[in-house]
């Protein structure tokens, strides 16, 4: 989805990526040298209070604002179109088929009469883009199409937000979409280049964690689990009598009395297997598939110390923890332990600041 005022035509003008969750802001700037490598260029997080943002809608907007103008100050970029994206939830996606051979007006009245069978509100409230995927392989002389819908409210209320902060939104994505793209990547890591291998990602936030299961680029299943990273720093916070914000800058410092990692850590590690394994058997109950290849951890809880390991124990599956800018260059800028330490934060920001190179 574009803001198509924002748009530009240059395949490469510089753009930065926005993720937005309910517990920080995320900045990436990419950049290519001339053989096309990807470079790391900027990377900055900005924490948000509780209930600033819920479920992906921006609840006290000023504060956001004034978050990510803090946000771009700290990064030092000179960047100002950004690319942003909206919660799965927020979008409507639809795969149709459509004739080939149709000219572009003809398309897009064709996509609006699908839409408009499986859009609960008015076509006049809906902000709709839509990409031709490619041939269809079911249905001879026809073309798949991806179309995508959402409520304008929605896409405004998000390029309200950029341009309050001094930036030029130019693109507008699905969060699953751009940690996707992220991610297809990374598989370049895993063995064959990841084809024809089931996929399982779990991706680890302050309040829910998302488990999306892959097949080569397809999204085969996607659904959230109700734990997140939140749920450590509160014990630790009950534990030690810290406050919430006190708790989660000792957790991410490393400054924690040595008891936590035996009464604290390990415990809430072995529940996040534990409930990483009931959602993949979940999927297994509740779809015709039956295998899953690799698991792959992403987030900011993802680098815990042992989950990774925990999880295979759990699952008896190989799992490895999505460092996104692996194989990356690294610009001046951009401090490699920081980004060994955060990396997996970055995955959603990193897919959008890929949307530079693939308009």
């Amino acid at each position: 989805m574009r803001f198509r005022e924002g748009w530009s035509s240059r395949k490469t003008a510089p753009m930065i990526g926005l993720d937005i969750s309910s517990s920080s802001l995320k900045l990436v700037e990419l950049g290519q040298d001339s053989s096309g490598r990807y470079m790391v260029n900027r990377i900055a997080q900005q924490a948000l209070e509780a209930g600033w943002v819920v479920e992906g809608q921006v609840e006290r907007f000023d504060h956001v604002v004034e978050a990510t103008r803090r946000l771009v100050a700290l990064s030092g970029t000179k960047t100002r179109r950004v690319a942003m994206a909206l919660p799965q939830a927020s979008v409507i996606t639809r795969k149709i088929t459509v004739p080939a051979g149709l000219r572009e007006d003809e398309l897009e009245m064709q996509v609006q009469g699908e839409v408009n069978q499986y859009v609960p509100f008015s076509m006049d409230e809906v902000s709709l883009d839509y990409c031709v995927v490619g041939p269809s392989e079911a249905v001879p002389d026809e073309l798949e199409v991806m179309v995508a819908a959402c409520r304008k409210d929605r896409v405004r209320d998000r390029q309200a937000l950029a341009e309050a902060a001094g930036l030029l939104p130019a693109v507008l994505d699905i969060e699953s979409h751009a940690s996707r793209m992220a991610i297809n990547r990374w598989s370049a890591c895993l063995p064959r280049l990841g084809r024809n291998a089931v996929i399982a990602l779990f991706e680890i936030g302050a309040v829910n964690t998302g488990l999306k299961v892959l097949y080569n680029e397809d999204l085969m299943y996607d659904r959230d689990q109700a734990f997140g990273g939140a749920q450590l720093t509160q014990l630790i916070a009950r534990q030690y009598g810290f406050t919430l914000t006190q708790a989660e800058r000792h957790k991410v410092e490393g400054t924690l009395p040595a008891s936590y990692r035996r009464d604290l850590l390990e415990p809430y590690v072995d529940s996040v297997a534990q409930e990483m394994g009931r959602g993949l058997q979940y999927f297994f109950t509740s779809t015709s598939h039956h295998r899953v290849d690799h698991v792959l951890l992403a987030g900011g809880t993802a680098l815990l110390a042992g989950l990774a390991v925990r999880v295979q124990e759990a699952t008896g599956i190989d799992c490895m923890v999505v460092n996104p800018f692996d194989s990356m260059l690294l610009g001046s800028a951009v401090s490699p332990d920081r980004l060994a330490r955060e990396a997996p934060a970055y995955l959603v920001a990193c897919g959008l600041a890929m949307r530079r190179f693939y308009p």
